[in-house]
């Protein structure tokens, strides 16, 4: 049997929409409504309005970059490719912060959730069983994995319709104040509100670029990774500002419930019984199952691609199974690392993964800039508008977030890059010599 010496094509446009679907979880615009809903005086639609948008452009960044370089390696690739070996070792050791700890807070929040219908279970006990459950769903070739996903991301879409349904039929009903652009906008609308709301439902879009660790999985990734991206964004933009509004109208004033910050469960239960609120819950704990999946599937690509390059140990991180394709032990080693979501609380792994997202898309900003204005020299007004215009815009929402991170986040992150930095030292022999770099061109036609 021949050797393999890369990931296989074998992912169609719908096979990597459901990925980032399943990744970035549908059902999450429940877990954030009701805090969003006090922060932004009541008009959550437009803010996520905000969101939407301004992620946008660096999705269009990512989907610039993928064109150019469609290999598994997402931000640490683009950075290596365009500014040095050096530089995209340490945005590969950065972005390590959101993909090792992405599947480690879907545990949380599953164990969460579990152990609150099983309190006499021991929390631990729950982190195992989900960390297990999502290795063994990633063992398998990506193509069963991405399929075994968008069974259970489509049962969230259906209980997102389900759930639209009964507002609008409570709207309907004239139990509330009925259809208006209240939700939108309104006399009392606070701008500096509806920016601090966007902060947070940013979070609801966080996970699209893991898309980009399967171009070399995918088939025709310049068209169909970037096509991904665009359509999921939207879709689920549009998604999250159909619900809101209709619950926005509905409810307007989410301090009438129980728990303002967990009124999702609330509003289930209040517009379709106690067996609807029974099934959303279960669906929304599935959701979280199902997104481990697509961030352990995620992260084991990436160490594929920094151990390919030998950036570390190539013979552990750069093996790939010879009859399923899949770079098996990153997917052990993932689990492993996940299981350390022991002695984390869910804000200290979410800190953690947001400097490493925020840290990988502002590198992808400046990777656009450096490779089409900068080395290509393109100095046309679509070039412009496109290469330079939007990428900063991208880069300016990213700094309002990093203002936005609280301190815990920060000092993890450093201590986490200067880990980094020691390794590269080691590894570079204090700089006499460049780190190991991805022979990228081998890989464009696999």
């Amino acid at each position: 049997m021949e050797k393999r010496t890369g990931l296989q094509r074998q992912l169609k446009l719908w096979h990597v929409f459901a990925l980032g679907l399943s990744l970035m979880v549908p059902t999450t615009v429940f877990d954030t409504y009701g805090i969003a809903a006090g922060s932004t005086g009541g008009h959550v639609p437009t803010a996520y309005l905000f969101s939407m948008a301004a992620i946008l452009f660096t999705v269009l960044s990512y989907a610039h970059m993928v064109k150019v370089f469609p290999g598994a390696g997402s931000a640490y690739t683009y950075a290596q490719q365009t500014f040095n070996s050096s530089i995209g070792f340490l945005v590969g050791w950065a972005a390590l912060c959101d993909y090792l700890f992405l599947p480690m807070l879907y545990a949380l929040t599953a164990e969460i959730y579990l152990s609150s219908l099983f309190p006499e279970v021991p929390s631990w006990c729950w982190i195992v069983l989900t960390v297990l459950f999502f290795t063994l769903a990633n063992i398998f070739q990506v193509k069963v994995t991405v399929s075994f996903n968008a069974v259970f991301v489509v049962f969230q879409v259906l209980i997102t319709v389900v759930f639209i349904a009964l507002l609008i039929r409570e709207l309907l009903g004239g139990t509330a104040a009925g259809f208006s652009l209240q939700p939108f906008y309104s006399a009392s609308l606070n701008w500096s509100a509806v920016l601090a709301g966007s902060v947070i439902l940013s979070y609801s879009f966080i996970g699209f670029d893991a898309l980009s660790t399967l171009s070399e999985e995918t088939l025709e990734p310049r068209k169909t990774i970037p096509r991904a991206m665009i359509i999921q964004t939207l879709f689920l933009g549009a998604m999250y500002t159909a619900v809101t509004y209709f619950m926005q109208s509905l409810f307007p004033d989410v301090s009438i419930f129980n728990d303002p910050e967990g009124a999702s469960p609330e509003i289930a239960q209040r517009i379709g019984g106690m067996l609807f609120a029974s099934v959303f819950a279960a669906i929304t704990v599935t959701g979280n199952m199902v997104g481990g999946i697509a961030a352990q599937l995620s992260t084991s690509r990436l160490l594929y691609a920094m151990g390919r390059d030998n950036v570390i140990p190539k013979k552990l991180f750069g093996y790939i199974h010879p009859r399923t394709g899949v770079p098996v032990f990153n997917v052990i080693l993932a689990g492993l690392f996940s299981l350390s979501a022991s002695f984390f609380d869910l804000e200290t792994a979410i800190s953690f993964f947001s400097f490493g997202a925020y840290t990988a898309f502002t590198f992808v900003n400046l990777s656009v800039i450096a490779y089409f204005i900068v080395q290509k020299k393109m100095r046309s007004w679509r070039a412009i508008l496109f290469y330079l215009a939007g990428p900063m815009i991208a880069i300016s929402f990213i700094a309002v977030l990093w203002t936005h991170m609280n301190g815990k986040a920060l000092v993890l992150g450093i201590i986490w890059n200067v880990c980094g930095l020691v390794y590269l030292l080691y590894l570079t022999k204090l700089f006499t010599r460049q780190p190991p770099r991805f022979q990228f061109e081998e890989h464009i036609n696999q």
